[in-house]
């Protein structure tokens, strides 16, 4: 399978990539900044900015699919959504299926149905709210956009490095909680979950993971 990874030097998309080379993929790995993190077999690195649609289309036309993988600095995060639709955009002119790899802003509190993430200081103290809440506006982004073919993916509260344990639960639309009270999965596991969902399609438009 061909790969676009678009953000691929983030925590999230440099594991997608060593992950889609792991299964032996050929995968596109694109980013503004050209930083390579690692020399694996079959990755192509690309210069490209997530906000030019005309930048991302050849590389879209390429690929069977792509995954978005971005992380916005502190303080812009109000950009996340546009961006989004700018990517939804070129996706949808190509025809190429998009996995979105958001937050966990827009899933729904376990105890309270009624209450999202975002909106829930339980899982998301204030410091990070912003995000909780760009990651909410850039799944409705997703819900709005006319012609992309989508799906987006919640990760749990906390997403963190750590070990690829090769296990995970997946979910809905409700935060996921472990055994021990916790909602949590390392970036390694994320990327082998995405990995799953691209080789073999849910077809669930919002879908979470976690321990």
């Amino acid at each position: 399978m061909k790969i676009l990874v678009i953000g691929a030097t983030g925590m999230v998309g440099s594991r997608v990539i060593d992950e889609a080379a792991r299964r032996g993929h050929a995968v596109t790995a694109v980013s503004r900044s050209l930083t390579p993190h690692a020399d694996a077999a079959g990755v192509e690195w690309v210069a490209a900015d997530a906000g030019d649609p005309d930048a991302l289309k050849p590389l879209l036309s390429a690929a069977d699919v792509a995954v978005l993988a971005v992380r916005l600095a502190p303080g812009s995060e109000h950009a996340l959504a546009p961006t989004t639709t700018r990517v939804l955009d070129a996706a949808a002119t190509t025809a190429t299926p998009l996995l979105v790899v958001g937050g966990a802003g827009p899933l729904r509190s376990p105890d309270r149905p009624d209450l999202l993430i975002a909106d829930n200081p339980e899982y998301v103290p204030a410091v990070w709210r912003a995000i909780a809440v760009a990651s909410t506006d850039q799944l409705e982004a997703c819900r709005r956009h006319p012609g992309a073919e989508w799906t987006y993916l919640s990760p749990p509260a906390l997403l963190a490095p750590g070990e690829r344990t090769g296990t995970y639960r997946r979910g809905a639309d409700t935060l996921l909680v472990a055994s021990d009270g916790r909602s949590h999965i390392s970036a390694e596991d994320l990327a082998l979950a995405v990995l799953d969902e691209l080789e073999t399609p849910s077809g669930q438009r919002h879908l979470t993971v976690g321990y």
